[in-house]
């Protein structure tokens, strides 16, 4: 006889969710697909991917993003960055979505965040839509039949995109909510059928936990050296920096591609898959997340696609250029099987600089890490989003300030921490422009980004001689073999020096402003690298 797939001790009704309708229990993908099919969710497209449309929300929503204000949370979240609810409206908010749900259909799955057995959080994922559930179960990691008999959720997750906020009743500032927490262990949402919302509730989540503990959450990605699992990277970066391309080596084992903690064991993957955008992918550059398009069970979200062939168009980005695919970790062939790694000797910060001014890599001190992770910079250029006309800075501290729950300043001293006491070797590069800024110069050679990348994890990077830049104070190599040595300094890849000088002055203020927020909170040795 099979094993149960639900603890028959522990179900809605147990946690007080009572009157719905049908219920279905940790399905996996062959049901859910054929739940969501019969629904009309969306479309089976070729290979038995799932294609859906996400509606009038193409993305998160940040501003309908809420922490409810409870007395155990009070002295501990970044108030600056996290919209407070009150607890009696959040008690409005969750009997009136119980009593919306009642009679309906929703779908349940009981998942882990957490490769690491010692560190994972157990959460459960209620689902108005199939599809959903779907996507959880692909995004966050799988317990196998015996688990699921016993298992009891530390948090639950109800998405309800058919309920609606009462601003007014509420406190929100529209209809879209959602909403944490910390102390009833459950996460609402509501109005808005954007997948990412579920697995970055539970990222936010695993930020607020770990820190107390002692460990590093990161928006990262994360690899080891094949047959070494000791010798790990992991990769900071906002998106357009090359995080996930960088981080997909053939030569190495991906551990993860988006969300990571540090223990002092050493680096695991919140998740079991990947969520990866699809906008002008490519067969040749990203052979296997392109083939993950067409596999069985993919969540094909936004994307257009040929009515009667069911082919997708990676360049029409009409819906949204957020257009993504989500699928299980193991459709990639190197992943790690257990996502786990040692303690990182390499931590690699991603930025996209459009000012031209930053070399294609540097080498940081333990303070400067803190510095530039604490900044989180990358520049947004024209053509990404509507109204952007020239570079505009973008600073996001700790590389995902939307999913910061905590002050940046308690991550970045973990953070600082944990490079000086494993003496892991921190690098910044600059994959954005060179001999210009963007209109001028010329995007950063992917050959030379690989070359250095390269040199940097084998160790041979060390032993290059070095430079102090004038402008921040971190080193730079001079001459790395395969690159060529006038791109390691980048005044000297304009034409104009006086007007390479000009646009450094002008990048090393705006990360001087920017970082006057947290001069009073870090010691005097990031103080020291914040002026260079």
């Amino acid at each position: 006889m099979s094993q149960p797939r639900v603890n028959p001790n522990f179900k809605l009704e147990d946690q007080g969710i009572e009157g719905v309708g049908a219920v279905y229990y940790n399905l996996l993908e062959p049901a859910l697909i054929e739940r969501a099919v019969a629904r009309g969710e969306g479309t089976l497209g070729l290979g038995g991917a799932f294609l859906v449309s996400t509606g009038k929300h193409t993305g998160r929503s940040p501003k309908d993003k809420f922490v409810v204000r409870t007395p155990d949370v009070e002295d501990n979240i970044w108030w600056e960055n996290n919209k407070p609810m009150a607890p009696e409206a959040f008690d409005l908010l969750y009997a009136d979505m119980l009593e919306h749900m009642k009679g309906r259909e929703y779908f349940v799955q009981d998942l882990y965040a957490g490769a690491d057995p010692e560190q994972r959080l157990d959460v459960r994922v209620v689902s108005e839509l199939a599809w959903h559930n779907l996507f959880i179960r692909h995004l966050l990691r799988r317990p196998d039949a015996s688990e699921l008999a016993s298992f009891v959720p530390e948090f639950t997750i109800i998405n309800c995109p058919s309920f609606k906020a009462d601003p007014e009743r509420h406190g929100t500032r529209t209809e879209t909510v959602i909403a944490l927490n910390f102390d009833k262990k459950l996460i609402l949402i509501g109005n808005t059928e954007y997948s990412g919302e579920n697995k970055k509730g539970v990222f936010t989540l695993m930020n607020y936990i770990l820190p107390a503990r002692g460990v590093m959450p990161m928006h990262c990605s994360a690899n080891h050296a094949e047959g070494d699992e000791n010798d790990v990277a992991i990769f900071f970066g906002l998106s357009g920096t090359g995080k996930t391309t960088l981080s997909a080596d053939p030569s190495r084992v991906l551990i993860g591609d988006d969300e990571h903690g540090w223990s002092d064991k050493g680096v695991f993957n919140f998740e079991g898959g990947c969520y990866a955008k699809t906008i002008n992918l490519s067969p040749e550059a990203e052979p296997e997340i392109y083939a993950t398009t067409s596999r069985f069970g993919t969540v094909i979200e936004n994307m257009v696609f040929d009515p009667d062939t069911l082919e997708l168009d990676f360049r029409d980005s009409s819906i949204t250029e957020n257009m993504r695919a989500a699928y299980p970790l193991d459709y990639i062939s190197n992943a790690s099987e257990t996502g786990l790694g040692g303690v990182p000797k390499n931590v690699i910060m991603l930025t996209s600089d459009a000012y031209g001014v930053m070399p294609p890599i540097a080498r940081l001190t333990p303070a400067q890490a803190m510095y530039h992770f604490l900044s989180g910079f990358t520049s947004k250029t024209p053509g990404t989003e509507v109204g952007v006309t020239e570079p505009t800075p973008t600073f996001s501290t700790c590389f995902g300030a939307p999913f910061t729950p905590r002050r940046p300043e308690a991550y970045g001293a973990l953070l600082q921490k944990k490079i000086a006491e494993t003496g892991a070797t921190c690098w910044l590069v600059n994959t954005g422009w060179t001999g210009g800024a963007f209109g001028t110069g010329s995007r950063m050679p992917i050959k030379a980004t690989r070359a250095l990348l390269t040199a940097a994890l084998d160790g041979s990077l060390n032993a290059a001689q070095f430079r102090k830049d004038p402008n921040f104070g971190f080193e730079v190599p001079v001459s790395v073999p395969g690159v060529d040595d006038k791109l390691m300094d980048p005044r000297q890849t304009w034409a104009d020096a006086a007007a390479y000088d000009a646009q450094a002055a002008k990048l090393v203020q705006m990360f001087s402003d920017n970082f006057a927020q947290y001069i009073d909170k870090v010691d005097d040795q990031v103080r020291l690298a914040a002026i260079g």
